[in-house]
């Protein structure tokens, strides 16, 4: 069964950059689009950007066109997603999950990774 292990966020000032990280047990990951989503306080879950298995980019949030960069190394069962010129808004839970393709339905997600920025 797939699972996934995000990796630790942390603190980040303003301007500053992030990767996180999506490992994958008990499967392989290049049958699956991988998605990352966020959950700012007192919001709900909205979509950030997901790669295909093709490697096709979609992405979701308007404010992460040109500062966050979705991509995935099969080889090592993992996705990533770096985050560049971070800004307050950007302070959230990032989730990555799993569909057959970027339009599906995702139905796995790892256990949340929280990201603040903040100077």
């Amino acid at each position: 069964q797939l699972r996934l292990v995000q990796s630790e966020g942390g603190l980040v000032q303003p301007g500053g950059s992030l990767t996180l990280s999506c490992e994958a047990y008990g499967t392989t990951l290049d049958a699956y689009a991988i998605g990352w989503f966020r959950q700012a306080p007192g919001e709900g879950r909205f979509g950030v950007a997901c790669i295909a298995t093709s490697g096709e980019v979609k992405v979701y949030t308007d404010s992460a066109e040109g500062r966050f960069f979705i991509s995935r190394d099969n080889a090592k069962n993992a996705g990533y997603l770096l985050m560049t010129h971070l800004e307050l808004e950007d302070t959230a839970v990032y989730y990555c999950g799993t569909a057959w393709t970027c339009d599906g339905y995702f139905s796995t997600f790892g256990q949340g990774t929280h990201v603040t920025v903040s100077p």
